[in-house]
């Protein structure tokens, strides 16, 4: 997610009724595990039928993707991916345990995590990478999380609740003073957490490599980077057991002393080097990516850009 200037009447809604999370709640505590499973199952399929714009665009992004013609099953495992990924955060933010371990490679991660350098945060909408923000918090670090605010967002709201006194909120379809308030949280020595797959609120997007295509990503975390200059790190959490989650992350990408057009040079090796990793990830599995919106637009021929968009030798 990035900054824009676009304003939005009346924030947008989760599907569903607004007692849906409440309910999914109630269900998973009094129901056995593999009953609730059964009826979640249920569900999905229910979403799947009443969705047709999410199908329409999951279908799509499935044909990408996988090796064949997706079919119906395949666009019901993507959404029973997300809705089980809905209930992890649920039940965390109800207080039930939730464990995050690192995975391969994590340990930039770790290694920024133990300086206590504020940072900026990218992830993107991936398997458990929702969470991650609020991971966060269990260093003791401060942070800021750029996000949508939704009209019917239990999880969000109970998370807010929980972690109030380390996690705050910025509202990119709020944009009256959020510039404003971005500067103050970062010159406060606060970290920023910001979803940067989807393109829709960017003011800055850039073509990368992406599933076979250049594709538009946002780019405004890396001009954040230059103009305050703080670190970046990528990461996205994909499922490791029931309610537990594994960390994947990037390098640390550091702005140096150099030209801003050598840093961002620099900026679009890492992002693209991240892009990688993802598209990896989703070569295991397909169903981690939590987006059923259209997938990124694709950009004009990597030729006409002036650049190679074939970027795969880190320099962050």
């Amino acid at each position: 997610m990035a900054l824009t200037d676009t304003v939005h009447a009346a924030p947008p809604r989760n599907p569903g009724p607004s007692w849906g999370c409440l309910f999914l709640t109630c269900a998973d505590v009094l129901l056995p595990a593999p009953v609730f499973d059964f009826f979640l199952g249920l569900g999905t399929w229910v979403a799947v039928a009443v969705m047709p714009a999410a199908r329409r665009h999951s279908r799509a992004y499935l044909a990408e993707v996988l090796p064949r013609r997706p079919g119906a099953t395949d666009v019901w495992r993507h959404f029973f991916a997300f809705a089980q990924a809905l209930m992890v955060k649920l039940r965390f933010a109800e207080g039930r345990p939730y464990r995050c371990v690192s995975g391969p490679d994590c340990a930039p991660f770790l290694d920024l995590m133990a300086s206590g350098e504020p940072a900026l945060f990218g992830t993107f909408h991936f398997g458990h990478s929702d969470l991650l923000g609020f991971a966060l918090g269990r260093f003791n670090r401060r942070v800021c999380m750029i996000r949508l605010r939704m009209e019917n967002s239990r999880d969000t709201d109970r998370l807010a609740e929980r972690f109030g006194a380390l996690v705050s909120y910025l509202w990119i379809n709020e944009p009256e003073n959020l510039l404003f308030a971005l500067k103050e949280a970062i010159d406060s020595g606060v970290s920023v957490a910001m979803k940067c797959d989807r393109p829709e609120y960017s003011a800055k997007l850039e073509p990368f490599d992406f599933l076979g295509r250049p594709r538009l990503f946002p780019f405004t975390i890396y001009h954040l980077a230059l103009v305050f200059r703080r670190p970046v790190i990528f990461c996205v959490s994909v499922p490791h057991g029931r309610d537990e989650s594994m960390v994947y992350s990037s390098p640390v990408f550091t702005p140096n002393a150099g030209s801003r057009d050598e840093n961002l040079d620099r900026a679009r090796v890492h992002f693209q080097n991240f892009l990688a990793l993802v598209e990896t990830l989703l070569r295991r599995d397909p169903f981690l990516w939590a987006n059923f919106t259209p997938l990124n637009p694709v950009a004009a021929a990597p030729e006409e850009n002036g650049r190679s968009l074939r970027l795969s030798t880190p320099h962050a």
